[in-house]
C-alpha cells in the first residue's frame, strides 16, 4: 500500500459524524502509519445522520474523486409519513403534521414510481449547496431565508421494501445519479401523497461497484490498517 501512488479506501461511515470528521480520523491514522503526511480526499459527502459507503482516495488517486462522485449510488431509506422537519431528517424536531388516513400501500407504490427517471429537485436548504459563496445550512442556522434553484437529477430505481401502517413508516431502496438528495426525495414524496415525510434512517449501500460489504469498518480502521503492508515514502 503506497499512499503517495494512491489507494482507494471505502469505509462504512457510522451514524452521527460528518464525512469530514471521518476523513480527518482516517488521514491521521494513515499519516501515523506512513510516517509522513498523507494527501487524502473523499468522493461524495454523507450527512451526519446517514451511514454507509464513503469512498476515500489518497495521493495520485485523489484525481479520481470527480469520477467516483459521478458513479451511480444506491440507498436504503426509512421515511416517517405524516410529518415534516425543517431539514427533512431527524436533525430537527417535527414542525408540521399532515393527514395520513388516506395513505395506502397502493398509493405509496404508485407515487414512488412517478419519481423514476429524470426529475427536477430542489436541494434541502439545510445542505452544503453554496449561495453567494456561503453554505446554505450556515445561512439557515443564522436565521436567513434561503431560496435554492431546482436541479435535474436522475433516479433509476425506487423499490418499496416495507410499509408499516401502524407506525406510518416506509423503507425504500433508491438507485440514483450524482447530486440526488434523498432528504429532498422524502420531502417531495410526502407532498405527492398529500401528506408529509422525512427521513428517519439513511444508509448508502453502494457507490458504483463498491458495496457496503466491501468497506472497512470505521471503528476498526486502525486495526485493519495494522494488517496492511505500508510502503513508507522515501525521506
Amino acid at each position: 500500500m503506497n499512499f503517495r501512488e494512491g489507494v482507494i479506501i471505502p469505509i462504512d461511515k457510522p451514524y452521527g459524524i460528518t464525512s469530514f470528521k471521518a476523513l480527518a480520523h482516517v488521514r491521521y491514522l494513515c499519516t501515523q502509519a506512513n510516517g509522513g503526511k498523507v494527501k487524502i480526499g473523499h468522493a461524495g459527502t454523507l450527512d451526519p445522520l446517514a451511514t454507509g459507503v464513503l469512498i476515500l482516495a489518497t495521493g495520485k488517486k485523489t484525481k479520481l474523486i470527480e469520477t467516483l462522485q459521478a458513479h451511480t449510488k444506491e440507498y436504503v431509506a426509512t421515511l416517517q409519513l405524516g410529518a415534516t422537519t425543517p431539514s427533512y431528517d431527524m436533525e430537527h424536531e417535527e414542525n408540521e403534521t399532515f393527514p395520513i388516513e388516506h395513505i395506502t400501500g397502493d398509493l405509496i407504490k404508485n407515487t414512488l414510481q412517478t419519481f423514476v427517471g429524470e426529475i427536477q429537485q430542489v436541494p434541502p436548504t439545510y445542505s452544503a449547496v453554496k449561495v453567494d459563496g456561503q453554505r446554505a445550512y450556515s445561512l439557515r442556522r443564522d436565521g436567513q431565508d434561503v431560496q435554492l434553484k431546482p436541479k435535474t437529477v436522475q433516479i433509476d430505481e425506487i423499490e418499496l421494501i416495507t410499509f408499516d401502517q401502524d407506525k406510518m413508516q416506509i423503507t425504500i431502496r433508491v438507485v440514483c445519479g450524482k447530486g440526488t438528495y434523498i432528504r429532498a426525495l422524502a420531502r417531495d414524496f410526502g407532498r405527492a401523497i398529500n401528506s408529509g415525510a422525512y427521513l428517519t434512517a439513511l444508509r448508502r449501500t453502494r457507490v458504483g461497484e463498491i458495496k457496503v460489504d466491501d468497506c472497512v469498518n470505521y471503528d476498526n480502521f486502525e486495526a485493519w490498517l495494522n494488517t496492511q503492508t505500508i510502503e513508507n515514502e522515501e525521506k
